[in-house]
């Protein structure tokens, strides 16, 4: 069973936690971490490019000539897609990108991906997070004393307006309540500051 520290919002270590093995300790399947990832990218696609076809673009009311006779190939319309400002062939249309995963496999990703944190020791766990007002400065302070400025994903275990509001200015850092975390901000971050709190969440739901 996996422990890790347990901070203060100044740094200091509090305690150590022990973490549930079956959540934070699997052997990381890295194969259903890619997938789930590339999954999210899908979707965050807005796929709403688009090309006029020959029923869409202006003109070509008119056969420009008649069938025979002139010596030119035989045209029907200017909205062709041979023509200039012609109509697009088999042009991009607006499409989604998304597609489904099995549920097993988006569990198995989300524990590869916290199992990996941990063993990476890019993994903090703080005791609580309790600012008085919405101040950038305050957050900065918390994350220094953390040594967690540069692309790190904070946890919490519900929705913190203080906090969120705190960290959204600075570069790289994301807060997150623990209902809504996903597979490519832990991948993406450099370091998971999640609170203690957050930690029983996670594994009531993935244990």
């Amino acid at each position: 069973m996996p422990s890790v520290n347990v901070y203060s919002a100044a740094g200091k270590k509090k305690g150590t936690i022990e973490l549930s093995d079956s959540v934070f300790g699997i052997e990381p399947n890295m194969s259903a971490v890619h997938l789930v990832v590339v999954n999210y990218l899908a979707n965050q696609r807005q796929g709403t490019q688009s090309t006029l076809t020959r029923a869409e673009v202006s003109g070509g009311g008119r056969k420009p000539w008649r069938q025979k006779g002139t010596g030119r190939a035989r045209q029907g319309s200017t909205r062709s897609p041979q023509w200039t400002h012609g109509g697009i062939a088999h042009g991009p249309k607006p499409r989604s990108y998304g597609f489904d995963i099995n549920k097993k496999v988006r569990k198995l990703a989300m524990k590869s991906a916290l199992s990996d944190k941990v063993a990476s020791d890019e993994f903090q766990v703080l005791d609580k997070l309790e600012l008085k007002e919405i101040k950038t400065k305050d957050m900065v302070k918390v994350l220094e004393a953390l040594g967690s400025v540069k692309k790190t994903l904070i946890v919490t275990p519900e929705k913190d307006e203080t906090i969120y509001k705190s960290a959204r200015n600075i570069k790289g850092v994301k807060v997150s309540p623990v209902n809504a975390i996903n597979v490519y901000d832990i991948v993406n971050s450099n370091k998971v500051v999640i609170l203690e709190d957050a930690v029983k969440k996670l594994e009531e739901v993935y244990a």
